[in-house]
């Protein structure tokens, strides 16, 4: 599951050192994901003797079929550091711990299929019943919205097609049909830009008031979807980028790592 640990063997010609970073790697790497389908950790240090001094020259990690906080599926996660320094002693004591925090180029990519199991969490679906929008308060003579039924489709040129239900007044459900087009703000939020509205696959006395809902909808989005909802547990992650790519939404930036947990 774990692939091995290189760089590092004693004067002596044995292995002790690189079974032991493989096997304390192995288990706090583990602890920064609910489940993982595969993880494989490779850390660099020329010449092997620098560990001793705790010094690696580089640490990759990258894994495949991980859940985060136990609801959002990431199909591929991975990281390279650049020189670590890390806490010998804590090596020998079971743990990994870094001297001080330190920088890594990151790269995550998402499915269409993860994107939607992550809208039907319980955590997502909470912040998506009974709301109050302000621009919809004369539909809803003041009563609060739910959205629901939502899919995502991801299309090319960073843009993704978005299907939900909305429940007005408790009446019939009103479909949303729009396009948008992805960015990102502070390096952190994921928004829906300049959304595009299909109300011709909405029946027609339904049209204007899904239009509205669409409006609002992306307004809710918009305020939702942000990294730091999703980061693990010492590591915040940033956006440089982010593309669509097939049925793929692909994100590159950095992750400032500020510790490794310790759990056991």
């Amino acid at each position: 599951m774990f692939g091995g640990l290189t760089g590092f063997t004693t004067p002596t010609g044995t292995d002790w050192g690189e079974r032991m970073l493989n096997t304390v790697a192995s288990k706090t790497i583990r602890h920064l994901f609910t489940q993982s389908e595969s993880v494989e950790v490779s850390v660099r240090c020329y010449p092997s003797s620098k560990l001793l001094q705790g010094s690696i020259d580089n640490f990759k990690m990258s894994g495949k079929g991980l859940t985060i906080r136990k609801d959002f599926w990431v199909e591929e996660m991975s990281f390279e550091t650049d020189a670590v320094a890390i806490d010998f002693s804590s090596v020998l004591g079971g743990k990994l711990t870094l001297k001080q925090p330190t920088q890594a180029v990151a790269e995550v990519k998402l499915t269409e299929d993860g994107i939607n199991r992550a809208f039907t969490a319980e955590l997502v679906k909470k912040r998506l019943l009974n709301l109050t929008v302000p621009s919809l308060t004369e539909l809803s003579a003041g009563e609060p919205v739910s959205f629901s039924e939502v899919k995502v489709e991801i299309l090319p040129h960073n843009q993704v097609r978005i299907l939900a239900k909305a429940d007005l007044n408790a009446e019939e459900l009103v479909p949303i049909v729009m396009t948008a087009t992805l960015a990102v703000e502070r390096r952190r939020r994921v928004t829906f830009n300049n959304p595009q509205f299909e109300t011709d696959t909405v029946a027609a006395a339904q049209a204007e008031i899904s239009r509205s809902l669409a409006v609002a909808f992306t307004e809710i989005l918009n305020n939702m979807v942000d990294l730091d909802r999703f980061d693990l547990d010492g590591v915040t992650m940033r956006i440089n980028r982010l593309e669509t790519q097939g049925k793929q939404l692909i994100f590159s930036g950095y992750a400032q790592i500020d510790r490794i947990p310790n759990n056991s």
